[in-house]
This record gives structure tokens, sequence and C-alpha cells, in this order.
């Protein structure tokens, strides 16, 4: 493919491409830079590309792969290592976390507001937060594994609007 109509086939496909971008992001300005990241790869790596194939889907590749690569990157970014010379952060005691997390919330509060809640809704949520995974709930619950996942994310919305004052 000369280098001529390769780059007509990617403007044509930019419109596309930008909200296809947008999707994948849900920011304007981080759907533009993929945009453009994604377009700097294709016309770098032009010469890969077989003419007569499906061209719009291999340049969608490249920004699929893209957002994959930069989300794998930030969550790597985020990720906590303890540097420290006794592995301080790594050897603190389980009340340590919790003392963290009583600065945000009251537990005493947060339990009420849990045990106000309907048993069929209760028991799942509490499991879940105690370690059991979806199906091992609904093995132990006898119910189907959608209506586990349904009552658990319905008690957090539940819980999130319930302590809603809680919030800094």
């Amino acid at each position: 493919m000369d280098t001529a109509k390769f780059r007509r086939d990617l403007l044509e496909v930019q419109s596309e491409l930008q909200r296809f971008a947008y999707k994948l992001t849900a920011d304007k300005e981080e759907a533009n830079d993929l945009l453009q990241e994604t377009s700097l790869k294709a016309l770098d790596n032009m010469d890969k590309y077989t003419p007569d194939t499906n061209f719009k889907g291999w340049v969608y590749t490249i920004m699929r792969n893209i957002f994959i690569n930069n989300y794998r990157k930030e969550v790597r970014d985020q990720t906590f290592i303890d540097h420290t010379d006794n592995l301080f952060h790594i050897n603190q005691p389980r009340e340590y976390d919790d003392y963290i997390t009583e600065n945000s919330y009251d537990s005493k509060e947060i339990y009420r507001v849990i045990h106000g809640l309907p048993r069929d809704y209760r028991i799942p949520f509490l499991m879940h937060i105690s370690g059991f995974k979806y199906r091992e709930i609904a093995d132990r619950l006898g119910l189907p594994l959608g209506t586990v996942k349904s009552r658990i994310f319905f008690t957090r919305q539940q819980l999130q609007y319930l302590l809603r004052d809680f919030r800094k």
C-alpha cells in the first residue's frame, strides 16, 4: 500500500476512532491522547500492514492494545511496594488496617446499618466481605449465581446511600 492511500484511509477512520477512544476512556482529553498515540503508532508501523485486509480492524486493534497497555501501566504505577528496611507497612497487624478504615467511618455505625438490612441481602454481603467467592456463596445458600451477585450489588448501593453522611 502506498503512503498516500494509507494516510487517506487513516484520516477516513479518525472520527470513528475518536468515538471508540472516548468509549474506552470516558474522558475527552484522554480520548484525544489515545487517538493521537494510535495514529502515530499506525503511521510508524505502516510497513507491517498487509494490503487488502481490514484496515479499520487493524487500527482499532492498535488502539485497544495501547489502551490496555496504558491501563496496565497505570495499575502497576499505583501498586504500593514497601521499601522500608524492616517491611514496616507489610508487617503491620490487621488492627492497623481497621484503624485506617475507622478514620473514615464509625465501625459501629457501619455494622448497625449492615445488620439493619434484610436477611436475604445481609447474609450474602457479609459472606462476600468475609472472603467467600460468589460461587461459594451461591452453593452454600442454594441460590443462583446471578441472584447472589445482584444482592451483593444492591447491598453495596444501599450502604453507600445509607452511609452518605459519613463521607469526608
